[in-house]
C-alpha cells in the first residue's frame, strides 16, 4: 500500500485534514508532515493578536499521521470496512507551534493487539526541536456502526 493510497482513505474533510504528506509507513510506525497555514480558522480566536496552534489540533495532527495512517496500513489486508478511532492520549507539550510552521510527526508502534493500536508519537519543528510527544491509542471501529 502506497502513502498516496493511505492518504486517500483518511476519513477527514479538507477543513479537518492535518496531513500534507506521508513520508514513510511500515509495520512499526509512520512519518509525515503538515504545515499550519496562517489562514486556518482556529487562529482567529486562539489567542487574540498572538495566534498559537491549539494543543487539541497538535494532538489531532499526531493522531492522524501517527495512529490513523499507521492503522490504515496495518489493516490493509482486513476484508472489513473498519478504521481506527483515537481512544486515549497522554501528550507533553514542550514548545508552541505558530501559524505558518511546518511540523513532522513520527510514530512508533508500541503494540497492536485485541483491536487496539498504541503508538509512541513525537512532533518536531523544522529545526528538529521536539514540540510535543507522548502516547496515543486507538481502537478498530466498524464504519457501518460509527
Amino acid at each position: 500500500m502506497t502513502p498516496q493510497e493511505i492518504l486517500a482513505q483518511l476519513p477527514y474533510g479538507k477543513s479537518f485534514l492535518f496531513v500534507d504528506e506521508l513520508l514513510d509507513v511500515d509495520e512499526n510506525g509512520a512519518k509525515g508532515n503538515f504545515t499550519y497555514h496562517k489562514d486556518l480558522s482556529f487562529y482567529e480566536g486562539h489567542f487574540k493578536n498572538h495566534p498559537v496552534t491549539p494543543a487539541v489540533i497538535l494532538t489531532e495532527t499526531m493522531a492522524q499521521i501517527g495512529l490513523v495512517c499507521l492503522g490504515i496500513y496495518l489493516l490493509r489486508d482486513i476484508d472489513q470496512d473498519v478504521s481506527i478511532a483515537m481512544t486515549s492520549n497522554a501528550i507533553d507539550f514542550l514548545k508552541p507551534v505558530y501559524p505558518g510552521e511546518k511540523v513532522t510527526v513520527t510514530s512508533e508502534k508500541v503494540y497492536f493487539r485485541f483491536n487496539k493500536l498504541n503508538c509512541k508519537v513525537k512532533m518536531e519543528n523544522t529545526e528538529g526541536e521536539v514540540v510535543c510527544k507522548g502516547n496515543i491509542s486507538g481502537m478498530l471501529i466498524s464504519k457501518d456502526n460509527g
